[in-house]
């Protein structure tokens, strides 16, 4: 996975970043990654609902 993702259509849903980019094989993928720190999480998935409802049950396990 390269580094130099273009992300567009970025929305945050509390502390998690939901983005939509384009993979190395030019099929669209949707991230949703935690900002808060030492969080770590972050996933891609094929729809932008399945990452927007990731994004909304995220429970950050640092506190």
């Amino acid at each position: 996975m390269t580094a130099n993702r273009r992300f567009r259509n970025v929305t945050r849903i509390g502390p998690v970043q939901v983005a939509t980019s384009y993979d190395g094989r030019g099929r669209e993928k949707h991230t949703a990654a935690c900002t808060a720190p030492r969080c770590g999480f972050s996933a891609d998935y094929d729809s932008r609902a399945a990452a927007e409802l990731a994004a909304r049950t995220h429970t950050c396990p640092v506190r």
